[in-house]
C-alpha cells in the first residue's frame, strides 16, 4: 500500500477540529521516563499513532510502518493484549492522532509546534519520544518531524526506526543536533543498517543473549538508546509473542533468506515450464 501523504484514494471522514485531541503530545508511558544512571530525572512526553495496520474512520487500511517486517506480528503496542487496544480512550486518541496528520498535516505540524513552545516544555531535560508505537511512513512526515525539531531547540526528540533508506536520504544530511535516532532490526531495510558503525537495536529474547552478542542492555533507561552504547539491546519482555532464541534481526534474516529460496524455486519451475 502506498503510504505517501496526501494518500491518493485516502478519503477520510474529515472529524470537526473539535474533535482533535487538545494535547498531542502525553507522558502517560512511564517505561520511557526511566532515569539514566547519574542524571537529572528526564520529563519525556510521547507522541503515537497506531501501531502497524489500522482500520481508520472510513473503514480502509492503513500502514504504519511500511518497513516492518518479522517485528509487526511480535509488536508489543499490536498484540491484543496491548493497552493501547484494551483502553478504548487510548485507541481512539491514537487514531485521531493519525488521521489528523493523514487529513489535515499542516494543520498538525503548527499544532505541535505551538504546543512545544508552551511552559510544560521548558526548564530543561525535555524529551519528545516520537512513536512508542508506529513509525514513519512517508517522506513528508519526515520532514514535518525535522521542522519541529528545529522549531523547539529547547527540546530534545528521539526515536527508533526501520526506515532506515528514508533516513538515510532525509534526515542525515540535514538532521537538527536535538534530533537523535536508533536504527532498530527486524525489519525490511535490515540489510542497509551498518551494524558495526551505526546506532541500532535489537530485541533479544533474555538479558543474557543480548550481552553474549555485544549489547548493552537499555533496561534502566529508554533514553539509552540515544544516549548509551550505540549497540542497543532490548530484552523480550515486552513482546510476549517473541518465542525461541533468536532475536529479531536473526530471524528478520532467517525470514529473508527464506524469501530468497521459495524465489528461487518459483523461478526454477518458470525456466522448466519454459523449457
Amino acid at each position: 500500500m502506498d503510504t505517501t501523504l496526501p494518500i491518493p484514494g485516502l478519503e477520510l471522514d474529515q472529524p470537526s477540529r473539535a474533535d482533535w485531541p487538545a494535547k498531542l503530545l502525553s507522558q502517560n508511558n512511564t517505561d520511557v521516563c526511566r532515569r539514566p544512571d547519574g542524571s537529572e530525572k528526564p520529563r519525556v512526553f510521547t507522541w503515537t499513532v497506531p501501531a502497524w495496520w489500522v482500520r481508520l474512520s472510513t473503514g480502509k487500511y492503513f500502514n504504519t510502518c511500511p518497513e516492518a517486517g518479522v517485528c509487526g506480528r511480535s509488536c508489543y503496542a499490536f498484540g491484543r493484549g496491548s493497552s493501547y487496544k484494551r483502553f478504548p480512550s487510548a485507541r481512539t486518541r491514537h487514531l485521531l492522532n493519525l488521521e489528523l496528520v493523514l487529513t489535515e498535516p499542516e494543520e498538525w505540524e503548527r499544532r505541535m509546534k505551538a504546543e512545544l513552545r508552551g511552559r510544560s516544555f521548558r526548564g530543561g531535560n525535555v524529551w519528545v519520544r516520537i512513536h512508542d508505537a508506529g513509525d514513519f511512513w512517508s517522506d513528508e512526515y519526515v520532514l514535518s518531524w525535522l521542522a519541529i525539531a528545529k522549531s523547539a531547540p529547547h527540546v530534545r526528540f528521539y526515536c527508533y526506526t526501520k526506515a532506515i533508506d528514508r533516513f538515510r536520504r532525509l534526515v542525515l544530511p540535514k538532521c537538527p543536533p536535538n534530533f537523535l535516532w536508533c536504527f532498530s532490526l527486524g525489519g525490511t531495510e535490515d540489510d542497509l543498517i551498518d551494524r558495526q558503525n551505526d546506532r541500532h537495536a535489537d530485541v533479544f529474547p533474555t538479558v543474557e543473549a543480548l550481552e553474549a552478542a555485544g549489547y548493552s542492555d537499555q533496561s534502566d533507561s529508554d533514553l539509552l538508546a540515544v544516549l548509551g552504547s550505540p549497540k542497543v539491546g532490548i530484552p523480550a519482555n515486552r513482546y510476549p509473542a517473541m518465542k525461541g532464541t533468536a532475536s529479531f534481526g536473526e530471524l528478520q534474516r532467517q525470514a529473508e533468506e527464506k524469501k530468497r529460496a521459495r524465489a528461487a524455486e518459483r523461478a526454477g519451475r518458470l525456466a522448466l515450464t519454459a523449457a
